[in-house]
This record gives structure tokens, C-alpha cells and sequence, in this order.
């Protein structure tokens, strides 16, 4: 049994390997891409509207009041990057019912790479609403004393992040993998079904978990108004 989608090699010429890794993550960013260019290549601002633009209005504004809720004020400022997130660790999760597919996210190298790039978002999003000086003046907040930990925080939650989706993602296609091998097929469609469930939860926790960490550095302190003065 394969632990990980980086054991299944398509290709290898020397130390140079394609593994089901890089091929379904690329195949996932293109269908990602061809399909938002589908949707989006005829958007109406009529009463009649298709299907699709519905649908996809329905995601927009579902991921923007989410954002909303976690505290970014302009979440369409957001939207870009965590709806990116969230689309693409849910639909590698949908797509374990094609037959031969394996979700790249059950690869340690796709997680690290996914947490890597909330590693990199934050910092970026923070400098670009507080500024350089804003941002860093944070890991000294409230004394210069927490800059070590400040820093050990950051590095210690990018770990996290990568370690808890690889491993539930990586646990529920081994738990399929188990169940196919000694039970029906009945069992394993049941396991599979809740699998889609578990898959969309995690995509949901690690955007949710980004937008947190991003709301936590572009949060700007607010000046208290300064008493009046007496007549």
C-alpha cells in the first residue's frame, strides 16, 4: 500500500522523478484555471443569469462573509489568495472518486508548500497595511522581550499547518485504502462519502486558520479620541 502519492512515479530519468504528486496538483491548478475561466468568460449584471455565475456568486459571497467574520475588514482585498486555498484543498478532496486519482494534499510536500505560502501571505499582507516599520515593530509587541517567541510562533504554526492537513488527509485515503482491501465495497463507498466531508472541513479550517493569522498582523491599533476640552 502507497503511504503517500510521491511513491507512484509516472516518469524517472536519473534523480529526476514525476510522481502523481506534481502530475495532480498541476492537473488540479488547470482545471482549476480553465474552469474559473469557463465560469467568468460571460458574467451578466441581468436579472436572467447563468447557472454557473449563480453558483459561483454564491462562492464568492459565501468565502467574503467568512472572511468578514474572522475580522479583515476588506476581505475582497483577501478573497484572491485564501479563496485560491480553499478551492483547491476542496476540490483535491471532491476528487477522490475518480477512479486511479490520489489527493496531492495526502503528500508532506504539498502541505509544506500550502503552509509555506501562508508562511509567506502573511508578512506580505501585514508590511503592505502597516507598512515595514508597523510590521515589524509587532514581534517586540508588548516588550522586546517576546521577539523570540514572536519568531518561534511563526515558524511553529507553519509546521502545524502542514502537519495537520497532511496527516488527515494522508489518514483517510489509508483508511480507504485498509477498508478495500478487507471488507465489502459497500463499506469503503460509506468511508469514501465521509472522507468528501472531512476533506472540504479541512479546507475550511486551513483557510479559516490563514485569514486568522493574517487578520492578526494587518490589524491596526485604534487611538483613543482625545478628551474634549472644557469650555
Amino acid at each position: 500500500m502507497r503511504l503517500s502519492p510521491d511513491q507512484l512515479i509516472f516518469w524517472q530519468h536519473g534523480f529526476l522523478k514525476l510522481n502523481a504528486t506534481i502530475v495532480f496538483t498541476w492537473g488540479l491548478m488547470l482545471v482549476l484555471t480553465v474552469g474559473s475561466k469557463l465560469v467568468t468568460r460571460k458574467l451578466s449584471t441581468d436579472l436572467k443569469r447563468a447557472r454557473w455565475q449563480n453558483f459561483l456568486e454564491i462562492v464568492v459571497i459565501a468565502i467574503q462573509k467568512q472572511i468578514a467574520d474572522v475580522g479583515l475588514e476588506h476581505p475582497e482585498k483577501y478573497i484572491g489568495f485564501l479563496g485560491t486555498l480553499f478551492l483547491f484543498i476542496g476540490t483535491a478532496s471532491l476528487c477522490i472518486v475518480i477512479p486511479g486519482y490520489e489527493p496531492p494534499t495526502a503528500s508532506l510536500s504539498t502541505t509544506v508548500a500550502l503552509a509555506l505560502c501562508v508562511f509567506v501571505a502573511v508578512p506580505v499582507f501585514g508590511i503592505k497595511e502597516q507598512g515595514l516599520g508597523g510590521y515589524l515593530k509587532s514581534y517586540v509587541q508588548p516588550t522586546v522581550i517576546m521577539l523570540p517567541f514572536n519568531i518561534i510562533s511563526e515558524i511553529s504554526r507553519t509546521l502545524a499547518l502542514a502537519v495537520r492537513l497532511f496527516g488527515n488527509m494522508m489518514s483517510g485515503a489509508m483508511i480507504v485504502g485498509i477498508l478495500l482491501t478487507i471488507t465489502p465495497f459497500i463499506f469503503p463507498i460509506v468511508m469514501t462519502t465521509l472522507g468528501l466531508l472531512t476533506g472540504m472541513v479541512q479546507a475550511y479550517i486551513f483557510s479559516i486558520l490563514a485569514a486568522v493569522y493574517i487578520a492578526a498582523v494587518t490589524r491596526t491599533p485604534t487611538r483613543k479620541p482625545k478628551p474634549a476640552l472644557a469650555a
